[in-house]
């Protein structure tokens, strides 16, 4: 499961023991309805804010975009419909300036019991995103705080910036219980076995600029205003390339998590002669051969 959303202070404070964390120390968080049946967001924004490109901001503000299954089910809502737009080739996923997500709901987790979480499948479609239904790149631009639930989804891009003082964690452990949405497996893979057993087991906190030396983030960034202009050039930037061969792209880097080196490379090397039968491999390479800008076909 996930930790809501936990005030820094008393995040920075409390040690890594059940015992010491008080009530008082998580905020009210409001319980989370869906106004899907109005047919709009309510917690979400989206917006096409570059050529190209797609975006979703989370909007809960009052609880610092702590995160719910309503909320989960608008954003795969909407980035169903930015794969199946013509006019988006890449995402970018974000929040405040103060909080990417602080957490998940405590309040929608505490009543369930072990039957109910395990028959209903909680907390699976909170990973949608990352099983296939999304082939077009996300770009995670993180501000401020990124916990619990909200770690494990800025985990989930293809491509993470933050800002320097960003807040990550994983304090799961602080409420008795441990990371539900992949945490423990892509922070493992971000940072290595040690690093993330002292996270994963103490609860602590790390920044944004240690994200950055440890790998977990590709770049951090010292505002947030440059955290949304780079992450939208970046997004701007693939967009501009053949959708055909951006899909390719993002499938074998993702490969390279789930394949043995050997089978891998046979894997990626397979996608590259499979792109020899695409329209825009021969626009391209004639394009630079020509030294013309590429016009793709997107075929």
């Amino acid at each position: 499961m996930h930790v809501g959303a936990v005030r820094v202070a008393a995040l920075r404070g409390v040690r890594p023991m059940p015992s010491r964390l008080q009530p008082n120390t998580l905020p009210q968080v409001a319980r989370c309805f869906s106004a899907s049946a109005r047919g709009s967001y309510e917690y979400i924004q989206v917006s096409e804010p570059r050529p190209g490109v797609g975006q979703v901001t989370l909007n809960r503000p009052k609880a610092l975009n702590a995160l719910c299954t309503p909320l989960i089910n608008e954003l795969n809502t909407a980035l169903r419909a930015f794969q199946a737009s013509p006019a988006v080739s890449a995402v970018v996923l974000t929040g405040s300036e103060r909080a990417f997500a602080a957490g998940a709901d405590i309040k929608e987790m505490a009543p369930l019991t072990f039957s109910e979480a395990y028959t209903s499948s909680f907390i699976e479609s909170w990973s949608e995103l990352t099983t296939g239904a999304l082939k077009k790149p996300l770009v995670a631009a993180v501000s401020g705080h990124a916990l619990g639930g909200g770690c494990e989804l800025a985990l989930m891009a293809d491509i993470l910036y933050c800002t320097a003082t960003a807040n990550f964690g994983q304090p799961e452990i602080r409420l008795g219980t441990i990371p539900g949405a992949g945490g423990s497996q892509r922070l493992t893979r971000a940072v290595g076995k040690s690093r993330a057993m002292e996270l994963v087991l103490t609860g602590r906190s790390f920044s944004g600029d240690e994200a950055e030396r440890w790998g977990v983030a590709a770049r951090a960034f010292p505002s947030h205003e440059a955290l949304m202009e780079a992450a939208l050039a970046t997004a701007e930037t693939i967009a501009g390339y053949s959708r055909v061969a951006v899909q390719a792209a993002k499938e074998v880097v993702n490969k390279s998590q789930d394949l043995p080196l050997r089978d891998g490379v046979e894997y990626e090397r397979r996608v590259f002669h499979g792109l020899f039968g695409s329209q825009d491999q021969k626009i391209g390479m004639k394009a630079f051969a020509e030294k013309k800008k590429a016009e793709w076909s997107h075929q």
